[in-house]
């Protein structure tokens, strides 16, 4: 083959090969740069090097492309999570802890929290896709912190409380955190230490606004 043929073969003719996993990749950055409704098949072909015949050997369309997307990249870190408060042995504030500063690294402080803002924005407007992701994340998710509680009252470690209510008020702090991050953050507007605030979130959750009574 001469240079000439090869740098004007086209790229898809060079990637047929490509796995789904190349795909996913792509979709992801596309979903979260664009949105659900912008993001467009031909695009995630292009960017995973391949052409849209090829994305349709996997995916039938951008629902099925979506799915697949969430269950690769959200689903294990929840698998993981459940695992951690299914064996942890020490007090609850820790496991707490220890699940908050984990969801963060592993999808608060990603791309993927993107996803989050994605579905905020645009669930309205996609109303089987809004589904999908309730039952398939907020749901489970909303599980494990209720779980955190539950275990917590249950050894005498946390007081009675509502656990709807109470798993809302815990959640809310850090979608806060994961929008300002795609919203204004990307404007440099009064950006968020995600580190500090994390702290003060845990603080405030695990011990409170009022002093400690005093002591005899």
């Amino acid at each position: 083959m001469s240079t000439q043929e090869k740098v004007h073969k086209p790229r898809w003719e060079r990637r047929k090969d490509a796995r789904p996993q190349e795909l996913l990749s792509a979709a992801l950055d596309l979903f979260v740069e664009r949105g659900y409704a912008a993001a467009r098949l031909e695009d995630v072909a292009a960017r995973a090097g391949v052409s849209k015949g090829t994305l349709y050997l996997y995916f039938n369309n951008k629902e099925e492309l979506f799915k697949a997307v969430i269950r690769e990249n959200l689903t294990p870190v929840l698998d993981e999570a459940q695992d951690l408060i299914d064996s942890y042995a020490g007090h609850s504030a820790d496991l707490f802890r220890e699940f908050i500063l984990g969801w963060w690294a592993k999808i608060g402080d990603t791309k993927l929290s993107g996803i989050t803002k994605l579905m905020m924005s645009e669930a309205g407007n996609f109303p089987e896709v809004a589904g999908f992701y309730h039952e398939e994340i907020i749901s489970r998710s909303n599980g494990m912190v209720v779980r955190i509680l539950e275990r917590g009252v249950e050894r005498g470690e946390f007081r009675p409380l509502d656990l709807k209510h109470a798993n809302m008020v815990i959640v809310s702090p850090m979608l806060t955190l994961m929008l300002w991050k795609h919203s204004f953050g990307l404007c440099h507007i009064e950006p968020i230490a995600s580190p500090d605030y994390l702290r003060c979130f845990i603080d405030l959750l695990t011990h409170g606004l009022l002093c400690a009574p005093a002591r005899n």
